[in-house]
């Protein structure tokens, strides 16, 4: 279940196209992640998002990630991180290897 609160929402239903615009703020609490930026446009036919202005995302672990655009394929799980001109897309995140667990707390 994903929440989406901004200024406007419109959605094309013909493209399946769904656009949120002005102080965008969408709340994925299965994965425990919140991102706000301008504006979000979600293509359904293909489970791509794309974020833009001032995109910033955290989950609930501190990771974060902040750009100008993001693009995330739902599907495959992945996404590109644009930054704005003439600087640099920051992210904040807990390497791990797949399958692999975090430390027990206190220990390294």
């Amino acid at each position: 279940m994903v929440t989406i609160e901004s200024d406007v929402q419109q959605a094309d239903n013909k493209n399946g196209i769904v656009t949120a615009t002005g102080n965008v703020r969408i709340v994925y609490a299965d994965r425990g992640m919140t991102a706000t930026s301008r504006q979000a446009q979600y293509f359904s036919r293909e489970g791509r998002l794309v974020l833009t202005g001032d995109v910033d995302v955290i989950d609930r672990d501190g990771q974060r990630l902040r750009a100008e655009r993001l693009v995330y394929l739902l599907d495959s799980e992945r996404m590109l991180a644009e930054p704005p001109a003439g600087r640099q897309v920051f992210s904040k995140f807990r390497l791990q290897q797949e399958g692999s667990r975090a430390p027990a707390a206190g220990k390294p």
